[in-house]
């Protein structure tokens, strides 16, 4: 265990660190809130940013926070975890999220968050270390997530033609321009709830690992929780513009109605994983449902070549970060 004395100034630059991160992810995941809407025309790219950041922070009074128990508690095995592993992981997810947001890659914030924790601990005490059953089951959902959302999506879409088959389709249009506001809110409302309890997560590993909060804590102190919804509300109202240009227009063409269809599968995909603990990725989500979406259409209105090479990113993500991570840990080690 590290003395509080000489892990003070590293716990306070790897908190900051950790914002960073948790800012970024807001930044990185834009997309995921706010293509769909911006893409259908329901909203201007200014007013989606807001809207999706004021969800991303209300869903502090909606979920409990059984997300960040799995990450602070529940992948890596007591007692491993130090100052170096944190580093090792943040670098790894951050360099990760830089170099997809650059190619306009909708890639996992927090798979890359989960990838860099394993690098790191892998680097430091070897696979043996780590909690197999929280790692198996956040693995497990990069395929159920985005089949979940895609089933959700495609379903949701189905019934949409089914009960409105007789209505214009301008007044269709209308009533969906309306609802895809309530949609796109849950979806927000489903982000913030999942993604901004990683970071939390990871500082209160940092913090019951240098002795600032106790392993027997039921909860991360309230500044933690208060200062990650806000970061990624922060990082959300940036926006992440090449992300949004991939997933709202890439993919596949949407309109209002496929937008509702779309974030509502994500959402509830996104609603389920949060009451379990597992760390998701709302990327991985809302890109099932939107490919779900547009193949109920016709498969031909899905561009398969962009949708397989997001597919590519996903499976690289956790491999990528871990090794950064890794190069990370040793280097830190060398640091300080």
């Amino acid at each position: 265990m590290e003395t509080v004395q000489t892990a003070l100034w590293v716990v306070v630059l790897l908190v900051v660190l950790a914002i960073l991160f948790d800012f970024m992810n807001g930044f990185h995941d834009a997309a995921n809130s706010i293509a769909t809407v911006v893409s259908t025309g329901v909203l201007k790219p200014g007013q989606a940013v807001l809207f999706a950041a004021f969800f991303n922070v209300v869903a502090i009074l909606v979920f409990h926070l059984s997300v960040a128990a799995t990450v602070g508690k529940g992948i890596v095995q007591p007692g491993v975890v130090d100052t170096h592993v944190v580093f090792g992981a943040l670098v790894g997810a951050i360099t990760w999220n830089l170099l997809t947001w650059y190619y306009g890659i909708p890639s996992s914030s927090s798979h890359a968050l989960i990838g860099g924790i394993v690098g790191s601990v892998i680097a430091k005490a070897g696979a043996g270390a780590l909690v197999s059953a929280g790692i198996l089951k956040t693995v497990a959902f990069i395929f159920v997530s985005p089949l979940l959302g895609f089933v959700l999506g495609s379903l949701m879409m189905v019934i949409v033609a089914w009960l409105f088959r007789r209505a214009r389709p301008s007044k269709v249009d209308k009533w969906f321009r309306r609802l895809q506001l309530i949609s796109a809110g849950a979806y927000s409302l489903g982000h913030g709830g999942n993604d901004a309890q990683k970071t939390i997560g990871i500082i209160w590993m940092l913090l019951i690992a240098t002795g600032y909060s106790a392993a027997t804590d039921k909860s991360p102190p309230t500044w933690v929780i208060l200062t990650c919804y806000a970061a990624i509300g922060a990082g959300t109202m940036f926006g992440g513009w090449r992300i949004v240009k991939t997933m709202g227009q890439k993919i596949t063409k949407l309109k209002p109605v496929g937008g509702f269809c779309a974030e509502t599968g994500g959402a509830l995909t996104l609603f389920l994983a949060t009451a379990l603990g597992i760390p998701v990725s709302t990327t991985h989500t809302i890109t099932g449902a939107i490919v779900g979406v547009g193949s109920v259409q016709r498969a031909s209105a899905v561009r398969w070549g962009v949708a397989g090479n997001i597919v590519w990113a996903w499976i690289f993500t956790i491999p990528a970060s871990a090794f950064v991570a890794a190069m990370a840990y040793w280097i830190s080690l060398q640091l300080y």
